[in-house]
Parts: structure tokens; C-alpha cells; sequence
């Protein structure tokens, strides 16, 4: 196995070890090749740090991100809860630049051309590429629900789906709720970002009423036929810790939203009014891949090589994190953009050095999910390149579930974020 190879399979934490003997071992770049990486989230941001450190510096990179610091969705749900602030799951950008010599454009990238390869930028102005690496994220499929079609709507039905502004607001919104108030959170049809997020959710405002506003209630619209990650260790969690709290209601497909009254509509089942309404809309790759047209199936995802992440639709542009179309059993999680930001920074290293990219991806997933205050469950799993079927699969006997909700799994779900976070920007 190739040193790349190796960082690219290590757990968060492991890699964050492994660095300081990385940078100096890594095969010299050696070249004015210049890389450009839009979007500073867990994908991008780890793409164009290690772009960097496997060129051994050689290799320009710039990364276009137009929020002043990377916010974390993953543990955003315990600012909903109260016990994180939006500060605690907040990093700046400036370790990318400081150390690792990414140049850092703060914009928005409004067109790409594929042909001449350059990107055009917001406040004018563009930026020629070598590789593009593109890593969106994600954006709503807003024409699903005519009734959140203008601003005022979006502003007073929150999605929360993007940790940041809206993760405040929705926590202000259950603070001014009074005690006996009903919050309805729907969840899209998968797949979308993050499967256990909103199962978490749940357990987070049901902590915080349990506390606070014993008399309330959290009602869960799911558009899916069953819960989609974690099944038994959320049900047994519900049943626990919040009897008679949480009303969880499958195959509830919301179809739109009377916002100045907190209506959810649904496909077959009657109109909801809650106190506070938490909309999770239908999902699909990020804006500008969907413009550029690289969300090649169904309209939503773009599809790509899993060797190097690079477009199936267009050449020299990479796409990687929430935006593409997933192999079987690669979920939608920060844990598994950062993976993909490894495995095809490696890539577009070999490929501008002129070699061929590296011929087996190993990487893991695991994702903790707070079912209380302190207790925590997870899901892990391996995948590894299958040459034959051209595309990534589990690994067999790799990764499962926790046995039963604990503490312990609370301080090793803080220890990942932490060593995540640091393999990401620090």
C-alpha cells in the first residue's frame, strides 16, 4: 500500500498524527500546476490542504469560499440543544494559508468554463486551473415547496441543514416557544445529507424541552418508509429518555408549506400546524454543478470516477462530498467528504506530475449522533475500489453499530470532532 493509500484509510484523528511525518515524505510536486477548489467545507477544505502536502507544496493552490470561517454541521445539533454555542463548532481559514500556502479568495464563483478552464468570480474577475476540484455541498430543491418560494418564508421556516445563521434562529424560535408548543420537523426522502441528523435532531430539542418545557412536544414527519440510520438505537432512545415526547409518523411527505401559519401539507395525510416548523427540504448537488452540468443523474447528483473524483460529464474538474452521486452505502457525512478530499487530492497530484493515480482507495466512515445530553451512539463502515464494477463497496465485517447508547461514545464523539476538524484546516 502507497504512503497516500494509507493517510487516505486513517480514521480523523490517526491522520492528524501522521502529518508531521507526511509533508516531508510526500513526492515532490515540482510544478506551476495550478489547482483551484471551490467550497471550504469538510471536502474542499481537506482537498486543498493535502493537494499541498502531497505535492510537497509544489502544486498552487487556490480555495474560493465565500464564508469567513468553516462552520461544522456535524455537533451543530448541540447548539440547537444549548450546550454548544455556534462558536464551538466554528475554525477559521487561516491555518490553510499559514501553513500550508493555500491562497484563500473569499467569493463566490458564479460561472465555469469548462474549455478554456477558468472560473469566474462574483466580484469580478477570473481564475485559470490546471484541475478544478469542486466540492458545493449541497442546495435545496426549493420547487418542491411553492410556498417557500419567497424570502420572508425561508426566513420564518427554518431548514437548519446548514449550520451557521439558521442554527441560531432555529434555537431562538424554541426558546420563544411556549411550554406545551408542538415542533414539527419533516425529513426529505433519501438521500440527503447527513441520514441520522434529523433522528438527532429530535433527541436534541426533546433534551432541551425535557428541561425546559416538559409539556412540549416534537412531532417527526418522515418522508421515508422507515428511520434511515441508527433504527433501533434511536427507538430505543425515544423510548428511554423522551416517552410520550417524540411522535415519530413515517411515509409523511411534506408537499408544501403555509409559512404564516406553520402548516406543513402533505402528500396523502392531513394538514400539521405546529409552534415552531423545521422544513428539511428535498435535496441535490450544489448550484454551480448543477449550472455547470454536472449533475448527470437526475438533474440532482453529478456523477464521477471514484479513482480520482473527477467529472463523468466534464474533464479536469473533480467533484467530490455531499454533491455526488453516492456508491451503495457511502452515506452523505462530513466524515466521508473529508475521505473523498483525501483520495482525490492524491489523484490530482499524480495526475499533474503525470502519473497515474493511485489504483485503491481505502477509506472509512463513522459518524456520532447524541441521543442525550452526554450519550452517544455511532455508525462506522470501510470502503474500499472494486476495479471490476468500477466503484466503491463496503467492506465486509468492517465498521457496524454501537451495542447501546453511552457516555463514553459522548467523549469519543467531541475527540472526533476535534481531530477532524484539525486534519481538515489546522
Amino acid at each position: 500500500m502507497q504512503r497516500r493509500q494509507f493517510v487516505q484509510t486513517l480514521g480523523a484523528g490517526s491522520a492528524v498524527a501522521g502529518l508531521g511525518g507526511l509533508a516531508g515524505c510526500a513526492s515532490t510536486g515540482g510544478s506551476s500546476a495550478k489547482v483551484v477548489v471551490v467550497g471550504g467545507g469538510y471536502g474542499g477544505a481537506t482537498a486543498a490542504k493535502y493537494v499541498r502536502l502531497f505535492s510537497d507544496q509544489g502544486i498552487d493552490v487556490t480555495l474560493v469560499e465565500p464564508n469567513a470561517a468553516f462552520v461544522s454541521c456535524p455537533i451543530s445539533n448541540l447548539v440547537i440543544q444549548g450546550s454548544k454555542t455556534i462558536a464551538d463548532v466554528t475554525t477559521p481559514y487561516d491555518n490553510l494559508s499559514k501553513r500550508h500556502g493555500v491562497k484563500i479568495v473569499r467569493d463566490m464563483v458564479t460561472s465555469i468554463d469548462a474549455e478554456k478552464r477558468t472560473v469566474k468570480l462574483a466580484a469580478g474577475g477570473e481564475l485559470p486551473y490546471d484541475r478544478l476540484i469542486l466540492s458545493p455541498g449541497v442546495d435545496f430543491m426549493w420547487d418542491t415547496l411553492p410556498g417557500m418560494g419567497k424570502a420572508e418564508a425561508k426566513e420564518k421556516v427554518l431548514h437548519a441543514w446548514k449550520a451557521g445563521a439558521q442554527t441560531v434562529a432555529l434555537r431562538k424560535q424554541l426558546e420563544a416557544m411556549p411550554d406545551g408548543g408542538v415542533y414539527a420537523l419533516s425529513i426529505p426522502l433519501a438521500p440527503y445529507r447527513c441520514p441520522p441528523g434529523p433522528y438527532e435532531r429530535a433527541c436534541m430539542v426533546a433534551n432541551y424541552f425535557k428541561k425546559a418545557k416538559p409539556k412540549s412536544k416534537v412531532v417527526i414527519f418522515d418522508a421515508n418508509d422507515d428511520i434511515t440510520s441508527k433504527k433501533g438505537l434511536f427507538m430505543k432512545a425515544w423510548d428511554e429518555h423522551y416517552k410520550g415526547m417524540i411522535d415519530y409518523r413515517p411515509k409523511h411527505k411534506v408537499i408544501d408549506v403555509d409559512a404564516t401559519t406553520n402548516t406543513l401539507k402533505f402528500e396523502f395525510n392531513e394538514d400539521f400546524k405546529a409552534g415552531v416548523a423545521n422544513v428539511i427540504p428535498n435535496m441535490r448537488a450544489g448550484d454551480i454543478a448543477v449550472k455547470t452540468g454536472l449533475a448527470t443523474a437526475n438533474a440532482r447528483w453529478c456523477e464521477v470516477d471514484f479513482l480520482t473524483f473527477e467529472s463523468k460529464a466534464r474533464k479536469n474538474i473533480h467533484v467530490l462530498g455531499d454533491s455526488i452521486q453516492i456508491a451503495a452505502g457511502m452515506p452523505k457525512s462530513g466524515h466521508m467528504a473529508n475521505q473523498h478530499g483525501k483520495t482525490c487530492a492524491a489523484a490530482v497530484v499524480s495526475l499533474l506530475q503525470g502519473k497515474e493515480p493511485p489504483q485503491l482507495p481505502i477509506y472509512a466512515n463513522t459518524c456520532y449522533s447524541f441521543v442525550t445530553d452526554e450519550d452517544v451512539v455511532h455508525v462506522a463502515s470501510v470502503h474500499r475500489y472494486d476495479a471490476e464494477k468500477k466503484t466503491m463497496l463496503p467492506v465486509a465485517g468492517a465498521g457496524g453499530v454501537s451495542s447501546a447508547a453511552s457516555e463514553l461514545e459522548g467523549r469519543y464523539a467531541h475527540a472526533w470532532a476535534r481531530n477532524i476538524w484539525a486534519d481538515t484546516l489546522a
